[in-house]
């Protein structure tokens, strides 16, 4: 005869944990005032060491302004950047840092060229430059270099060249010289694109008596005095033969017919002694080496 064992009694059900209330306005509020005293703390502490590279000077460049650093950081972030956060903010809030940073390690004065009438130079040098930095204003291009060759600017910022321009609007070819003291192309405005609504729709360079600095991605400019006769096909035949294959050319001849001027923009970071310009042989005079900047970000909104 067998026996049944009766079935165990299930176990009592364990209590339903109460769910988590959701947070309110007032915790979320306290969690930002907890995260803006954090970002503080960090900028202090940023601007402390700030001033230590300042007592130690930046192998000695005579002006604390290192515009191929600046946009390698910019880049570094962008690259890292993500969330609900546009990344076209972090270009906009760390230009700011840059400005009030710069300032606190010398006397730091944009002068800007704005032609007549107004082309938004102005409204892009202040973007780029930061809302508090003193910004002085000139109708022509030697009047800000002016500035910047006396000490009185850090830098200049001046219309992009363009072929079509009258001699007077031509600044580059005064670079021709090498007056000290000289000064070099080391930056190109706007550094971020596309350029959202309402924003200046100018395009410039930044110039200012110290040479520039490299960053990961560069072009330069190479200015030349040629003579009359050259043609733009020659130029860039001789160029492309010695490793120096220009993106653009501009040519300006003189109207009385003695001398031609040519603007080109090669690929790279190109120093006075590079041996590339030697390799131009007799066939193009050597160029001057008008300055570098750093390849402006292509990005998203």
């Amino acid at each position: 005869m067998s026996s049944t064992v009766p079935d165990s009694p299930p176990p009592p059900a364990e209590p339903a944990a109460p769910s988590e209330a959701p947070p309110s306005l007032a915790d979320l509020r306290a969690d930002l005032d907890r995260l803006d005293d954090g970002l503080h703390d960090l900028l202090m502490q940023r601007a402390s060491v700030v001033t230590r590279v300042a007592a130690l000077g930046v192998q000695g460049k005579k002006i604390p302004f290192r515009p191929g650093r600046e946009a390698e950081i910019i880049r570094r972030l962008l690259a890292r950047h993500t969330g609900p956060l546009p990344r076209r903010v972090l270009p906009r809030l760390w230009r700011e840092l840059f400005a009030a940073t710069t300032s606190m390690q010398g006397n730091f004065v944009i002068t800007v060229c704005e032609p007549d009438p107004p082309g938004g130079f102005a409204t892009l040098a202040r973007e780029h430059f930061g809302v508090t930095t003193p910004l002085r204003v000139h109708r022509s291009p030697a009047q800000a270099i002016a500035e910047v060759s006396s000490g009185a600017a850090t830098a200049a910022v001046l219309p992009m060249p363009a072929e079509e321009e009258p001699a007077r609007a031509a600044w580059w070819t005064a670079l021709l010289h090498r007056d000290e003291p000289r000064i070099h192309v080391v930056a190109r405005l706007p550094f971020w694109a596309p350029r959202s609504e309402g924003a200046s729709q100018a395009r410039a360079m930044v110039v200012a008596a110290a040479a520039p600095d490299p960053s990961s991605h560069d072009r330069s400019l190479l200015g030349f005095e040629l003579p009359p006769e050259m043609s733009r096909a020659r130029l860039a035949g001789a160029l492309t033969t010695a490793g120096l294959a220009p993106a653009s050319i501009i040519l300006r001849r003189d109207p009385a017919g003695h001398i031609a001027h040519g603007l080109i923009d090669v690929d790279g970071y190109v120093t006075d002694d590079d041996p590339r310009l030697a390799r131009l042989g007799e066939s193009v005079q050597r160029p001057v080496v008008l300055g570098a900047y750093a390849v402006p970000v292509e990005g998203d909104a």
